[in-house]
C-alpha cells in the first residue's frame, strides 16, 4: 500500500505543474494583448510623405439638376430617358465655371441624351460611351466659354429607359 500512497502527491505534482504552465501563458498572453494595444494606439498613425508631387485635391461633384428627361430617338416607339448626372472636379475654378454655365451645359446634354436609342443603351458599354460621350460634352462647353475644364468625370447617379 505504501508504493499507491506515492502516487497521488505525484499526480497533484503534475497537475501544479499543469496549471503554473497554465498561467504562466495566460500572463503571457494578457502581456502581449496590452503591448500590442499599447503600441497600436500610442501614437497617431502618420500620413506616408508625399513623394515630389502636391497632394490630391478632395473630389467635388456637382448635381446638374432637375433630372434629364428626354424622348430617345426610337422610331418604332415612344420611349423616354430619365437620369440623374452628377459632375466631379478637383478643380475649384472649373467648380464655379460649371455652376456658371450650367444652363449651356444641360442644353448639350439633352440634345446628346436625345440622339440615343433604347437598344442601344441597353448594354453597360454603351452607358460607358455615353458617360464619355457627355464627358467631353461638358468640356467643350467649358472651353468655348474659356473657363477652366479640368472635369474628371461624368457620373449618371441612376438612368432609366422606358
Amino acid at each position: 500500500m505504501s508504493a499507491r500512497a506515492a502516487e497521488p502527491p505525484a499526480r497533484s505534482s503534475s497537475n501544479l505543474v499543469l496549471w503554473i504552465l497554465v498561467a504562466v501563458l495566460a500572463i503571457g498572453a494578457g502581456a502581449g494583448g496590452w503591448f500590442w494595444w499599447q503600441t497600436r494606439n500610442a501614437a497617431p498613425a502618420q500620413a506616408p510623405a508625399q513623394t515630389g508631387s502636391a497632394a490630391i485635391a478632395p473630389a467635388r461633384y456637382y448635381a446638374l439638376e432637375p433630372a434629364f428627361v428626354v424622348n430617345l430617338a426610337d422610331a418604332d416607339a415612344v420611349r423616354y430617358l430619365q437620369a440623374d448626372v452628377q459632375v466631379m472636379t478637383r478643380d475649384e475654378a472649373t467648380g464655379a465655371a460649371l455652376e456658371l454655365h450650367t444652363p449651356a451645359i444641360r442644353n448639350r446634354l439633352l440634345l446628346l441624351f436625345g440622339q440615343q436609342t433604347a437598344t442601344g443603351l441597353a448594354q453597360r458599354s454603351a452607358k460607358e460611351r455615353l458617360q464619355e460621350k457627355a464627358l467631353e460634352e461638358v468640356r467643350a462647353v467649358l472651353r468655348a466659354e474659356r473657363a477652366a475644364d479640368k472635369v474628371e468625370a461624368v457620373y449618371f447617379t441612376s438612368l432609366v429607359t422606358q
